[in-house]
């Protein structure tokens, strides 16, 4: 699940397209569509042609609702940023691109709309010159240019072939098992009660789940999951998510909170942080400077402390420190913007680096300095956790080495990752060092372990009265090498997620069972065999009679017994017949086909699918016309 956001100036038409490419406008408010201008956050969705779903959050352009932007940028994957053709780069275009930029939005590209209104396609090419100069040195700087009309719906295939491209191969939000869902709406919903929406990170929500609503540590559950308006059992990192909540009021909720588990994260006050001032401000940031903070879909004021420098100009960059009026929550990672409350404008951003700092720096420490230096680094155990996380499932020998750690440290950090969970052994001998043992780190094991049981719960659903997957399908399925593959699939059996037994993978407690109606046609099947068991139906008869899974049921509950793919016998009569054979053979040496055939007063075609059988499993040798037991 991928989540976009759309960005430019107002009325370059960023709600048009959207409509055009869902067939729904995002403007919900009556002001919005009175005054034809975005002013809350507005949502849609697509489908791609690759069958994957893509959420849209629509965004202010207007300067009035810039900061209504920002709450809804933070969370996406990827970013349009609209330009019309008969504008080019304006005002807002040029704020918006910043906050991108400062925001690094992974993959994004730029829609040039209303290229109906354009006069020549030399207009054309000079508007997108001027686009790729303003973009020069962003994270848009190499982002594809499409060339569309939603009025007359040209280059909307383009768009969307693009769109899907840009998006194959970035990787999914990881799944931390600690979900946080930043709430950008809050309202009630008739019959349901209280519902917030948002962009889910961090880890994965289910019905029934116990939520708790940061800053003010609200407690609630889960009735409901919704997402793009389809009901679910569980939400999955970066999906925009409906979280209907029982237990708590809506005038008790405010935009900006955070839901999650309980005790897994708490509200500061106080962040240490890097800072990159942009290079249009209009006067330099000083120490004390009062700013508005904004981080997921939350905001507050802050005071700025300046650390290490007197003041920061234009393009200039530093360390601060931020006391914050309200608590929110934030953590190591996330990135941020400050603006001036008056005059409204962006100031900059960056990533925090400490969200939970012991206390006031001071402001020319230069061992504080070096601390935060180090921790934008990252820690031993975050350099290789990173490794861990670009390899997928690897030796520890390969993440040591992606890593570049001396081996004092990747040895430290290799058991300290251990120890916590957020490196996953996967063979044996990993969890004590050996350094050739597959290892993976904990979000890529929760989505893999994820897709595992999905597939087989799966299969058990469309195949019933099978004992399991095949191993061979479930591997070609994963697209896993062999060595993952064996290596994942005996964890989960270890830890009993699983079970692996005969070429078939399954739940544990999953078990055949016939419905009624198949235990009728078992009954007729099974007095067929009782009247006739050394002739008995063919495997098509039965098929035709009971059908062909509940047949192949039988066979894996071990009633019947497939001793050629035309004949069948029930398992007492195989060994029954079996014994005889056996005990004819020990007594005169020998047994031919025709005496097997007289023995059971049978036909031709039933000893011999017998006694090849035999032979095929090393009871009997053939030698010529007759069979001997093998030694």
């Amino acid at each position: 699940m991928r989540v976009i956001g759309t960005a430019g100036h107002v009325d370059h038409g960023k709600s048009t397209l959207i409509e055009a490419l869902t067939g729904a406008h995002p403007d919900r408010l009556k002001e919005e569509k009175a005054r034809e201008m975005t002013i809350e956050l507005g949502f849609g969705w697509l489908t791609l042609p690759n069958g994957e779903e893509v959420g849209i959050v629509d965004v202010p352009g207007h300067r009035d609702f810039i900061e209504n932007m920002l709450s809804g940028i933070g969370g996406i994957d990827a970013a349009l940023l609209v330009i019309a053709a008969d504008e080019g780069v304006m005002p807002q275009t040029r704020e918006h691109l910043a906050i991108l930029d400062l925001l690094q939005i992974p993959a994004g590209l730029i829609v040039l709309t209303k290229t109906d209104l354009a006069s020549d396609s030399a207009w054309l090419d000079l508007v997108e010159t001027d686009i790729r100069a303003a973009v020069s040195g962003t994270v848009l700087q190499d982002a594809p240019i499409v060339r569309v009309s939603a009025k007359t719906k040209t280059g909307l295939d383009i768009l969307i072939s693009t769109l899907q491209s840009l998006l194959k191969d970035k990787p999914a939000r990881p799944d931390l098992n600690r979900p946080r869902l930043p709430i950008d709406r809050v309202f009630t919903m008739s019959g349901f009660g209280t519902v917030v929406t948002g962009t889910l990170s961090d880890g994965h929500l289910s019905v029934g789940d116990e939520v708790e609503i940061l800053p003010g540590g609200l407690r609630g559950r889960i009735r409901g999951l919704q997402t793009h308006k389809r009901k679910e059992e569980r939400a999955v990192p970066g999906s925009r998510t409906a979280v209907n909540i029982a237990g708590v009021d809506t005038e008790q909720i405010r935009r900006g909170g955070v839901l999650a588990h309980p005790g897994q994260y708490q509200a500061v006050r106080r962040i240490d942080a890097r800072f990159r001032a942009l290079k249009e401000i209009s006067k330099p940031l000083m120490h004390g400077d009062e700013v508005k903070f904004f981080a997921g879909a939350s905001e507050t004021i802050a005071v700025l402390r300046l650390l290490g420098a007197e003041e920061l100009g234009a393009g200039e960059e530093g360390w601060i420190q931020l006391e914050l009026r309200d608590p929110l929550v934030a953590v190591r990672g996330d990135r941020y913007i400050l603006r001036r409350p008056s005059p409204g404008e962006t100031l900059g951003g960056g990533i925090i680096v400490d969200h939970q700092p012991k206390g006031r720096h001071k402001r020319f420490d230069a061992e504080a300095l070096k601390s935060l230096e180090s921790l934008a680094q990252g820690s031993p155990s975050d350099v290789l956790f990173e490794a861990a996380m670009a390899l997928g499932a690897a030796s520890i020998r390969e993440i040591v080495a992606k890593s570049r750690l001396e081996s004092a440290a990747a040895e430290s950090a290799v058991k300290q990752l251990l120890e916590t969970g957020r490196l996953i052994a996967l063979e044996e001998g990993g969890q004590n060092g050996n350094s050739g043992a597959l290892a993976i780190s904990l979000p890529h094991w929760n989505t893999l372990r994820e897709r595992f049981l999905q597939l087989v719960e799966a299969y058990h659903k469309q195949y019933p009265l099978r004992r399991g997957i095949p191993r061979e399908e479930l591997k070609s399925r994963l697209k896993l090498t062999p060595r993952v593959f064996n290596a994942a699939l005996s964890f989960l059996a270890a830890q009993n997620s699983l079970r692996d037994q005969r070429g078939a993978v399954s739940k544990p407690g999953h078990e055949i069972r016939f419905n009624g109606g198949e235990q009728v046609k078992v009954q007729v099947l099974r007095r067929k065999f009782e009247a006739n068991p050394y002739s008995t139906p063919s495997v098509k008869e039965c098929q035709a009679e009971a059908g062909e899974e509940v047949v192949n049921a039988l066979i894996e509950l071990g009633e019947l017994v497939a001793v050629s793919p035309e004949v069948v016998f029930r398992k007492s009569d195989y060994d029954e017949m079996t014994a005889r054979i056996g005990e004819r053979i020990r007594a005169q040496g020998q047994i031919t086909l025709a005496e097997v055939r007289d023995m059971f007063e049978t036909t031709r075609k039933y000893a011999q699918a017998l006694l090849e059988h035999l032979d095929g499993i090393g009871v009997t040798v053939r030698d010529g016309d007759v069979r001997t037991l093998k030694r």
